[in-house]
């Protein structure tokens, strides 16, 4: 079990087949947080989605994504009907809508295992907290934004009105006072679940199961993996389609896995140029 002192990683998994696109997290992680507004309400033109992406003012995403259905009737087979997930019916966007289907999520940043952001920060503002998540101390960023590029899923970001770098420290505040983060809290299904990382994930491996086994195949887990390109994510997800549909990476990968071969190697070939250039200097005095 991965624990920083006495006290197991903390992390989120989020089931976004029982995600009703309701935004409580959104608009309880800006009030908590005081985190500023995102460019208005305004919808973007291609969905009910009003915010687009994780960044700087927005450290909770809502996706709305909008699928034609597969139809079993056009492949000579029965029309079942949806599987029962246990999902109220709320008036989600589209329900009604004949041949359509409405996938959504709540994003978030994955406070990585193998974190990018921190390798790369020059003056220490991201820390690994004692509940193994990654938080930007204010205080300290410089503004630089080596951080931005360095995050394989384009979480971080810097805020234009002063320049700093921005993103969800899952309420580090609260966590320290005993308290479940703000999205958690206001989720009205339990899409977002909050607790040691290591119980959600065999949580999260049985609700792939009793999917499955209620006619759901294309179930799966996005970042539950301990094994995969950044060492599995504090914030992982459970899927009903490829990660690409979601707008997530399929395949993330630390970006700075390569650093210490080509310090190994710069270290060489600085030592090879050390060594000719006193070789040369002995022969010439020579």
């Amino acid at each position: 079990m991965a624990e920083y002192g006495d006290q197991p990683r903390m992390g989120f998994f989020t089931d976004t087949s029982v995600c009703i696109g309701c935004k409580a997290c959104e608009v309880a992680c800006k009030e908590w947080n005081g985190v500023p507004e995102a460019g208005g309400l305004d919808l973007l033109g291609m969905s009910y989605d009003n915010t687009g992406a994780l960044g700087s003012n927005t450290w909770r995403h809502v996706a709305f994504v909008e699928q034609p259905k597969k139809s079993t009737v056009d492949l000579g087979m029965p029309d079942l009907g949806a599987p029962d997930l246990g999902v109220p019916d709320v008036g989600a966007p589209g329900q009604d809508e004949p041949g359509v289907r409405w996938l959504m999520s709540s994003d978030v940043c994955k406070h990585c295992t193998h974190a990018a952001c921190l390798d790369v920060c020059p003056t220490g503002s991201l820390f690994r907290t004692e509940f193994g998540t990654v938080v930007v101390q204010q205080d300290i960023c410089n503004g630089c934004g080596y951080c931005v590029p360095a995050c394989p899923y384009g979480v971080i970001e810097k805020r234009e009105s002063d320049g700093r770098a921005f993103k969800c420290t899952l309420c580090y505040d609260r966590l320290g006072a005993g308290l479940e983060p703000a999205c958690a809290k206001a989720c009205p299904t339990d899409s977002i679940q909050f607790g040691e990382l290591d119980e959600l994930r065999e949580r999260a491996d049985e609700r792939v199961q009793t999917l499955h086994e209620s006619g759901v195949p294309e179930a799966r887990l996005y970042g539950r993996d301990p094994e995969d390109g950044v060492g599995g994510d504090g914030a992982f997800f459970l899927l009903l389609d490829e990660p690409e549909v979601y707008g997530l990476p399929p395949d993330p990968v630390v970006t700075t896995r390569d650093l210490p071969a080509m310090w190994k190697r710069a270290a060489v070939t600085a030592a090879g140029v050390a060594a000719a250039l006193a070789a040369s200097f002995l022969g010439r005095r020579r």
